[in-house]
């Protein structure tokens, strides 16, 4: 049996054999160029292979995303590299105000067909402007897709959907999940499955416990917050206590709606949690649409757990205690069944 790549290699693969596949594709963003091939080196080697498709950028996040969006609206598939997704403040214009609006306000006479990837999320003690997570910021624009792939997800496949879609993405990736290898595939322990094959962007489900049964809870989350799932399944296993984790690929808009409805239903028991601030964020639009589908279905309110709403430091012991962990989860898990 072959073994799982890491995120980082399917995401790298992808990039490979889209711009092999399709000469219209070409990348840019700050030094990712070879040899140093990006901050994170999702694009190492890729230079060398297309060194007329791969180009490097001035620190500018406004022109990196500005460019693309000429390039896509003269028929070529831009895929625009951001160091860190806490300067994609600096590309909202060029994100909310002209690639989400440029198709509707011709009436689809032209498409925009963009990728901007960028590594959002802390844990490496990177400090308050290299760790947030601010995809919740772009959620809700109505026309741009916000996607991020979890542990659970097959990364690479996701970019090439990306890639392929005529409407601008944001394409979140977590640091801490670079490095790790994906799981796509049910073990003796934990359950793996597609609630949505068809999608573009798959709700991946998680059980620790087999067909017979409903769950104890319902945990929705997404992105990295998925690194803690291996353990805490296993962990809630020995306890007996059966829990479903809910993953959607798609931030927003969220198509899976009547699958996580339905997924919450099925315990009465929700947590939901994301990496970044839980006010305003993803999850309270999530615990929202749950509320208006499952009146009189829930057996207590639901729980929504983020980091918490101040700046990210820079010392790992004072950052651990501002970022989501497991033990956060787990004590979540532990109140709504009390």
């Amino acid at each position: 049996m072959s073994q799982e790549l890491t995120n980082l290699e399917s995401l790298r693969n992808a990039l490979h054999d889209a711009m092999g596949d399709d000469p219209s594709v070409v990348v840019f963003g700050e030094d990712i160029l070879d040899p140093y091939g990006g901050a994170f080196k999702v694009t190492k080697g890729l230079s060398t292979a297309f060194p007329n498709r791969v180009l490097t950028t001035p620190i500018c996040e406004g022109a990196i995303v500005g460019m693309a969006n000429g390039l896509a609206l003269r028929g070529m598939r831009p895929v625009a590299e951001l160091m860190f997704g806490d300067f994609i403040t600096l590309a909202a214009d060029q994100l909310i105000n002209h690639a989400a609006k440029f198709p509707a306000m011709y009436n689809g006479a032209v498409a925009l067909p963009l990728v901007v990837r960028t590594p959002m999320g802390g844990g490496r003690g990177y400090g308050p402007t290299h760790s947030q997570s601010l995809e919740r910021m772009f959620c809700g624009v109505p026309h741009l897709t916000v996607v991020a792939p979890t542990l659970f997800h097959d990364a690479g496949k996701m970019l090439r959907t990306a890639i392929a879609s005529d409407g601008p993405v944001l394409f979140i990736e977590n640091k801490l999940l670079y490095p790790l290898r994906q799981q796509r595939s049910s073990t003796d322990s934990i359950r793996h499955e597609i609630l949505d094959p068809e999608a573009e962007y798959p709700t991946v489900r998680l059980r620790n416990f087999g067909d017979a049964g409903a769950p104890d809870v319902t945990l929705i989350a997404n992105g990295g917050v998925s690194r803690f799932l291996p353990s805490l399944l296993e962990r809630l296993r020995h306890e007996e206590i059966r829990l479903q984790a809910v993953l959607p690929g798609s931030l927003s808009p969220l198509p899976a709606t009547a699958l996580l409805a339905a997924a919450a239903a099925d315990s009465g028991r929700v947590v939901i949690a994301e990496e970044g601030v839980a006010t305003n964020g993803w999850g309270a639009e999530l615990a929202t649409r749950i509320y208006e589908s499952c009146m009189g279905k829930l057996a207590c309110p639901i729980l929504r757990l983020g980091a918490l709403p101040t700046v990210i430091p820079a010392a790992k012991h004072l950052e651990d205690e501002i970022l989501l962990s497991e033990t956060t989860i787990l004590n979540a898990i532990l109140k709504v069944l009390s």
